[in-house]
């Protein structure tokens, strides 16, 4: 986006101090990991099961996620947990200096290093780089499809720019469907800035590369009932009936902004929305990257009032709110950034030695553990094997999706078969549309469920309740039953 106005700043030498930065956060980080105490979340889990079956797509989610984690396990040899987690510190870290990178020439070297410290340090890459989640895979994809559309609008419109703008957003999108917000948020730029109009090839030529890459994923949905797109939908229930299902919930919709000054941090996003409401008065370059973000937030704020949102579902923002809000804090007002860095680096050293030296510590005196869904899940696991192989069977049906996520990670290569109990209807997740109790499975099966009853009308006692006291099955009780796999057909 060509600035006429302005003298291109000195961006010399950016590159070593903030790649030296970057690596040695994410060194730390990847040290700390190897040393995390913590199961694989139920989500983490799943993601590391549709490595084990690649595709190009699955349930609930795109499939690079899944191919990430396949590929990482490949290099390590190895299934545990750090193998699984390993990408997000390092794609996190790239990311950052994809951000370095396009701030470089607009806003100088002193900016792009600021900007590669203060994304390493947000609360949710900090949160991020713990986990591994279908937003840490989309980052990188979506901070190089920025990168390259701007420097195509940097020169008139570019083919060979928007090409590459285009198959990054592809694959950006192929890890989370949040992807697609950059679409909306470029047209509306185009249409508001001239500054921001490729012209009509260059445009074309991103939307194809763009379709050419997802169109793998779009063709998986049309051949598995547009089960993802279906799951999306789900996430977003008030679409398909409004005047039955939408409800202004207030209440959702003020814990969704109020995460949100966690997520980004409270000066970054009190700066964001002040820019926002200046709108009027900011230059081009800025008001583009609000065409970036703040459509990101007013989306999501309207769905958390309509129904309910989580707090990263506005993750895609802050790629382009960090780019805008950072050089204008260091305008006249570095005391706050400094003081950013400060609250938001504390959040990032705190947590990886949560997840190290932290998980016995309580929410309060009798409280639950402090990260108690990351824990317990391998000793629910454990007991759950243990009781089938007791009993001489081998075969488990779970009907609780963290049961049966937890069971199939935790038993991998293991001697008993783990399936989820099959259900009518179109399937409520990943394991009942592929891992369902086969009918040609008979003879006795460990059924574990939620209920205390038993299903249908096989009349058998119950087994064994267990029931944790702490982790995250403390509230999460499950009841096992010795019955017929007739029953569950």
């Amino acid at each position: 986006m060509p600035n006429v106005d302005a003298t291109p700043p000195d961006s010399r030498g950016w590159l070593y101090p903030a790649a030296l930065i970057a690596c040695v956060i994410t060194a730390v980080r990847v040290v700390l990991l190897a040393a995390n105490k913590t199961d694989l979340f139920v989500d983490e889990a799943q993601y590391w099961l549709w490595g084990q079956e690649l595709a190009f797509g699955y349930y609930s989610k795109p499939p690079l996620i899944g191919w990430t984690i396949r590929a990482f396990t490949e290099l390590g040899g190895s299934d545990a947990e750090f193998w699984v987690r390993l990408p997000a510190p390092l794609l996190h870290g790239a990311t950052a200096l994809l951000l370095g990178a396009i701030a470089a020439p607009r806003a100088g070297r002193s900016a792009a290093i600021w900007i590669t410290v203060t994304y390493l340090t947000l609360p949710m890459v900090s949160f991020g780089s713990l986990i591994i989640s279908t937003d840490t895979i989309m980052v990188p994809f979506l901070a190089l499809a920025l990168l390259a559309w701007w420097r195509g609008l940097d020169i008139g419109g570019s083919h060979a720019w928007s090409i590459l703008a285009g198959l990054a957003l592809g694959l950006a999108f192929l890890a989370k469907y949040a992807a697609i917000y950059y679409v909306l948020g470029a047209g509306l730029a185009a249409i508001f800035l001239w500054q921001a109009r490729p012209g009509w090839g260059p445009a074309l030529s991103a939307a194809a590369a763009f379709l050419l890459a997802i169109s793998p994923n779009i063709l998986w949905n049309l051949a598995n009932g547009l089960s993802t797109v279906e799951h999306t939908l789900d996430n977003a229930d008030w679409v398909r009936a409004p005047g039955e299902r939408a409800q202004l919930n207030l209440t959702g919709l003020a814990e969704f902004l109020g995460a949100q000054f966690f997520i980004f941090g409270p000066v970054l996003f009190a700066a964001l929305l002040w820019l926002g409401f200046r709108y009027g008065k900011q230059p081009a370059e800025r008001r583009f990257l609000l065409f970036l973000s703040l459509p990101i937030l007013a989306t999501v704020s309207l769905q958390a009032l309509l129904s309910e949102a989580y707090a990263n579902w506005a993750a895609a923002a802050y790629l382009a709110a960090t780019l805008l809000v950072v050089p204008w804090l260091l305008q006249g007002r570095a005391s706050w950034l400094r003081g950013n860095l400060v609250l938001n680096g504390s959040v990032a050293l705190l947590l990886p030695l949560l997840t190290v030296f932290g998980t016995g510590l309580r929410l309060g005196p009798e409280g639950d553990l402090l990260l108690a869904r990351y824990l317990g899940r391998s000793e629910m696991s454990q007991t759950i094997l243990d009781i089938a192989a007791r009993e001489g069977v081998d075969v488990v049906v779970a009907d609780d999706r963290d049961v049966v996520a937890d069971l199939f990670y935790f038993n991998r290569g293991g001697p008993i078969a783990v399936y989820a109990r099959p259900e009518t209807g179109r399937p409520s997740n990943h394991y009942v549309l592929k891992h369902s109790l086969p009918e040609e499975v008979t003879g006795p099966i460990l059924y574990v469920r939620k209920r205390n009853r038993q299903p249908g009308n096989c009349a058998v006692p119950l087994l064994e309740h267990i029931a944790p006291e702490d982790g995250a099955y403390a509230r999460r009780s499950q009841k096992a039953f010795l019955i017929d796999s007739g029953c569950l057909h």
